[in-house]
């Protein structure tokens, strides 16, 4: 039996209280001639001398090419500046949707990690996993954010301050990002199934350019299934992930390769120690070009003697699984049982 997990809690008000006396604390060292060291670009000042589909935005590189920069933009993007506090079109933002780079086009920040500091420039408690990059400031004193994606430069990383209860505050250019509403951001979308969905969700968590993971249930026939109704055999479904990614940083083909490197796809009554009909191994395309991913890679799988057993099938509607299925190693500080990885390209 998989144990259930209760549902995750938010930390206590007392973080956000205190998270409001230290905005008021910033706000008095802004105005008191020390801003520059929460600065995203500035140097301190010391004696020591940044579903399905592609995503939308404005200018978008094509074939890796960056989107050409003004002048103020280069100035921050490429040589570290930083933009004036309170200036900044996304300092008082809050709609919802997805920054990118300005210069790449790849995902940065979702709007609902985005939190008021009072510092004067954006500020976020967390980034899309893998989006962004910390390295030490020339400074010897910060921590500078760079895309990872590119290496634009975006402000600086600063943590202790206890504004969020995750105690982190991303202070990033305005000019660094372009932001993108919700109804107009469209993710690679993918659906994979290979045995139980707590391990090829915790494997395809960790690929860079992953926005999201959902388990969940899929390729049968009833509506709104349960977990007990699936393990019953009487839905058709398998257990299954759906992952959102951008396009930008990773392709579907990667994904692909993922998938296959972290399960058994020559199993066919299930997978490590889960059998059963709702742990097989399948891939749901979502179109030509997946479907047409998905039967290349068995083939050069099968060309080198394996004997492939994955289903390739037309993606149909995709039912998430109960909360407690979500993040579950996240949740356990745990890794997988059933599921290793292994390279085979």
């Amino acid at each position: 039996m998989r144990e259930r997990l209760p549902r995750r809690r938010l930390a206590p008000g007392l973080a956000l209280a205190a998270g409001l006396v230290s905005a008021v604390a910033l706000m008095g060292i802004l105005f008191s001639g020390r801003a520059a060291t929460e600065a995203p670009g500035t140097p301190a000042p010391s004696s020591t001398p940044t579903q399905k589909g592609l995503t939308t935005m404005p200018d978008q590189p094509k074939g890796g090419a960056y989107r050409q920069l003004t002048p103020e933009e280069e100035r921050v993007i490429v040589h570290k500046g930083t933009e004036p506090p309170f200036t900044g079109e996304y300092d008082d933002h809050f709609a919802p949707g997805v920054y990118t780079c300005r210069r790449c086009g790849a995902m940065l920040y979702r709007s609902q990690d985005k939190f008021r500091s009072g510092c004067g420039w954006p500020a976020f408690d967390d980034e899309i996993p893998g989006a962004v990059k910390s390295v030490p400031d020339k400074d010897g004193r910060r921590t500078e954010i760079l895309c990872s994606h590119c290496g634009a430069h975006l402000g600086h990383v600063f943590t202790g301050e206890r504004l969020t209860p995750k105690d982190t505050r991303h202070c990033v250019n305005s000019i660094s990002m372009t932001f993108i509403p919700e109804e107009k951001v469209k993710y690679g979308r993918a659906i994979f199934a290979g045995g139980c969905f707590w391990g090829v969700e915790y494997w395809l968590q960790q690929q860079p350019g992953v926005v999201a993971v959902t388990s969940g249930y899929t390729g049968g026939t009833k509506e709104n299934p349960t977990y007990e109704e699936v393990c019953a055999h009487t839905t058709g479904h398998l257990e299954a992930v759906e992952v959102l990614y951008d396009p930008i940083r990773v392709s579907y083909e990667q994904l692909a390769k993922l998938f296959f490197e972290i399960h058994d796809p020559t199993q066919a009554d299930g997978q490590g120690p889960d059998r059963g009909p709702q742990y097989l191994s399948a891939i749901f395309y979502a179109d030509d070009a997946q479907k047409e991913v998905a039967e290349k890679l068995i083939a050069d799988l099968k060309a080198r003697g394996m004997k492939v057993v994955t289903q390739v099938r037309p993606a149909g509607k995709f039912w998430p699984a109960e909360e407690y299925h979500q993040d579950y190693y996240f949740k356990k500080r745990g890794t997988p049982y059933c599921h290793a990885r292994r390279k085979l390209w």
